[in-house]
């Protein structure tokens, strides 16, 4: 019988409900497998005891990306980890968006500030300030150029605790448009959604925001499904992934961006698409058992 973790973190006010989790843990079950939810940071956590960790909600590693990716490497060594350590310490930073649009991939427009840079943000157009690490949009904030010394302030906050900062211009075709989250599991696609904007006008970047509103089922246009697999033929030294998330934005010409690739932690949904979890199931099984 496999052992299977499905790795997660402690509950607390700034961590969503992993609603997935429960139904993921029971149709293993049923499938024949031992499986458990397991918080990444327990110390008491035998990792070597399990066939397979896979890392599902750990949605606290944003602000502690050192500790999560140190861990990922001894979880590593002690079981197999999906997905594997080195893709852990390459996603969790957002530079890597750089490296896609190095590589040609279709990506939103991304200038980094690190601690010590001098501020340059822009003046003739809306823009997106967030960190580096980060997510469900927490220390994110949209601006206006008239908005200037709020925006200076939040880099301030982002400094002082140590994040590099991304600036981005606003995609406007979020408003209308929405994000496309297409879910990769196995090699391949195994389903999408759609969700409507994050980042309201004025809402102060230390506010917490929902993450995914307004989502619903969404079936990808042969453009979309092209950049999003660019995007994971780009992943530096070609890893086998279990899972992978690419979410996807239109630009200013109509064709689909690369806003983020998810490859730690990404929500599947498969609340919205129950029609997934065999699938997933299948692929879990074949992956604890190699």
């Amino acid at each position: 019988m496999p052992r299977i973790a499905l790795v997660t973190c402690r509950p607390g006010p700034e961590v969503s409900e992993d609603r997935d989790l429960p139904g993921l843990v029971r149709a293993l079950e049923e499938a024949g497998a031992e499986a458990s939810a397991e918080v990444w940071d327990d110390e008491g956590t035998d990792w070597g005891a399990f066939d397979l960790a896979v890392i599902r909600s750990t949605w606290d590693y944003s602000w502690r990306a050192a500790e999560f990716t140190a861990w990922a490497e001894r979880c590593g060594t002690a079981t197999r980890l999906a997905n594997p350590a080195d893709v852990v310490r390459w996603n969790t930073d957002k530079r890597y968006l750089g490296e896609l649009a190095g590589a040609g991939v279709p990506v939103v427009d991304t200038r980094y500030l690190a601690p010590g840079d001098a501020v340059d943000l822009p003046d003739g157009h809306e823009y997106v300030v967030k960190p580096t690490s980060g997510a469900g949009a927490r220390f994110a904030a949209r601006y206006t150029p008239g908005e200037h010394d709020t925006a200076v302030r939040h880099l301030r906050r982002m400094h002082d605790e140590g994040f590099t900062a991304m600036v981005q211009p606003y995609v406007r075709s979020i408003d209308t448009a929405g994000e496309r989250a297409l879910q990769f599991f196995g090699g391949s696609l195994l389903h999408a959604s759609r969700k409507g904007a994050v980042l309201a006008p004025g809402t102060p970047y230390d506010q917490r925001k929902v993450a995914h509103p307004g989502l619903t089922a969404w079936t990808p246009t042969p453009a979309e499904l092209a950049v999003a697999e660019s995007a994971l033929a780009a992943v530096p030294g070609a890893p086998e992934l279990l899972y992978a998330r690419v979410d996807l934005v239109d630009g200013e010409d109509g064709r689909p961006r690369v806003m983020e690739l998810e490859l730690v932690e990404p929500n599947l949904f498969l609340w919205l698409h129950p029609g997934s979890v065999p699938r997933v199931v299948e692929h879990l099984l074949k992956a604890a058992a190699r």
